[in-house]
C-alpha cells in the first residue's frame, strides 16, 4: 500500500481574470507580503495577508497556473480568506473562489512533478493534483513540520506580527517589492531589527501556558510566542539560528 500524500486539511482558492486585461498578480502584489512576480511555473512562494498593523491574518503558498494564481491555504480558513480578498477586489474583474477540482499533496521525499517547499527544503515536496478520494497525510505532515520547528496556520500564527512568525527566515516576505497591507510596520521592524519575540516550537515539557498558542500533547510539542531573552538560541532549529541570535 502506498504512503498517503493528500493534505485534506488544505484547500485551493483560484484567482482568475474575468477580463483578459486584468492582472491577478498585480492585484495580489498590493496585498500580500511576497513579491508575486516570483510566482512562476514550478516556483510557488510563501506569503501572508496581514492586518493594517502588520499582524498575521492568513498564511499560504501561491502557485502559478497561467494567468491564474492558486492559493494553497488551510481549508478551515479558505472561505474567510476568499471573502477578505473579495473585499479588496472592489470593481476589478477578477474571480475569487475555492477550486474543489484540485487538491494539495505532500511527501517528505522527492516525487516526480513535485517542487520543494519554498519555506524550507527540509519540509519536503508539494504538488497539486486533480481531486480524488484517498487517505490523508495531514497528521504526518504536522509531525514532520513541527519536528523541524516550522509554525503554520491561524492557530499557531494568528494575530502575531509577521516577522515574529519567522516569516523572513522562511522566505515569506519581500523587503523590496513595495507597499502591501501591513507593510509599514513590517518594514520598520526589519529596518530597526526589532524582532523581540518569536513563534517557536518547544518540547511540551518546556511549555509556558501564558505564552502558548497551541499544544500538541500526542506529538509532544508546544507552539509558543516567546520573548527572545526567555529563549536559548542554541536550542533553536538551524534555519532560525542567525548571527544576531
Amino acid at each position: 500500500m502506498s504512503t498517503p500524500t493528500l493534505l485534506a486539511r488544505r484547500a485551493l482558492i483560484r484567482l482568475s481574470p474575468i477580463d483578459p486585461q486584468e492582472d491577478v498578480r498585480g492585484f495580489l502584489q498590493g496585498l500580500v507580503t511576497q513579491d508575486t512576480k516570483a510566482v512562476t511555473p514550478g516556483n510557488p512562494q510563501y506569503a501572508g495577508l496581514l492586518s493594517a498593523q502588520g499582524k498575521a491574518m492568513f498564511d499560504f503558498l501561491l502557485w502559478d497556473d497561467g494567468s491564474d494564481v492558486l492559493i494553497d491555504c488551510e481549508a478551515d480558513v479558505a472561505e474567510a480568506l476568499a471573502k477578505r480578498l473579495t473585499i479588496y477586489r472592489l470593481r476589478r474583474r477578477i474571480s475569487i473562489a475555492r477550486d474543489e477540482t484540485l487538491q494539495v499533496h505532500w511527501s517528505p521525499e522527492p516525487v516526480e512533478g513535485a517542487v520543494a517547499d519554498p519555506r524550507l527544503a527540509a519540509l519536503g515536496w508539494r504538488w497539486i493534483a486533480l481531486a480524488a478520494d484517498g487517505p490523508s497525510a495531514d497528521d504526518a505532515w504536522r509531525a514532520h513540520r513541527l519536528a523541524l520547528g516550522v509554525p503554520e496556520g491561524a492557530a499557531e500564527l494568528g494575530d502575531i506580527l509577521w516577522l515574529e512568525t519567522n516569516a523572513a527566515e522562511l522566505n515569506g516576505v519581500s523587503f523590496t517589492k513595495g507597499c502591501y497591507v501591513g507593510q509599514e510596520n513590517t518594514a520598520r521592524m526589519n529596518w530597526r531589527q526589532k524582532v523581540n519575540r518569536r513563534i517557536v516550537v518547544l518540547p511540551l515539557a518546556e511549555a509556558d501556558e501564558k505564552r502558548q498558542k497551541i499544544g500538541y500533547p500526542a506529538l509532544g510539542w508546544s507552539v509558543e510566542h516567546r520573548r527572545l531573552e526567555d529563549l536559548d538560541p542554541a536550542g533553536w532549529p538551524v534555519w532560525l539560528q542567525t548571527p544576531q541570535a
